[in-house]
């Protein structure tokens, strides 16, 4: 079987301090509004308690890429391995696959007026090294799994406040934030 890659997120050990976040931009040289990784907070509303937890996302390099059903000029394509391409050539700028995308991945990039999105850095994965983002995360919070690997069944696919995962099968894959037994207020 060949590889099926796929981001694990470790929310237990995101700090949220944008390190991914601003790594992928410098390297990819990206324009102000684009963003290829962005590093939320969970709402707490979501979590069992009141905590801050940060996660960072990606394009979830979906089974199912409705970015790929919408592009009318097939300038996105899913490479055997899982990671879903995006041809800035065959782009028309139409944002077609931005409105499409439950996840809101694909970015409009103004100064070339086009879409571009997160390619989990294939050309390094290719060559045997780790993405950009991986690679810049001072805590070890992102890394790189093989979801044909039974070990990495167990991983959560969604988390609270995400769109429902049967709407395009993401392969982002999450380890979730551990909160103490007790109630926050209790260790006073």
């Amino acid at each position: 079987m060949s590889k099926r890659y796929a981001f694990l997120v470790h929310t237990d050990r995101c700090i949220g301090c944008n390190a991914c976040e601003i790594a992928c931009k410098n390297f990819y040289q990206q324009e102000a509004s684009v963003h290829w990784r962005k590093v939320y907070y969970m709402q707490e509303k979501d979590l069992a308690q009141p905590c801050r937890v940060s996660v960072s996302l990606a394009c979830n390099h979906c089974d199912d890429p409705s970015c790929l059903k919408a592009c009318p000029t097939s300038a996105y394509a899913k490479r055997d391995d899982g990671i879903v391409t995006h041809d800035t050539e065959r782009c028309i700028g139409c944002k077609l696959c931005t409105m499409a995308c439950p996840y809101r991945v694909p970015c409009f990039d103004k100064d070339l007026g086009k879409v571009s999105k997160c390619e989990m850095c294939y050309e390094r994965i290719d060559k045997g090294e780790l993405p950009i983002c991986v690679m810049s995360c001072p805590m070890e919070a992102l890394e790189i799994i093989d979801l044909s690997d039974p070990k990495n069944a167990a991983h959560l696919d969604n988390l609270p406040g995400l769109p429902p995962t049967k709407m395009t099968h993401p392969s982002t894959r999450f380890i979730e934030a551990r909160m103490g037994k007790q109630n926050w207020r209790e260790n006073k």
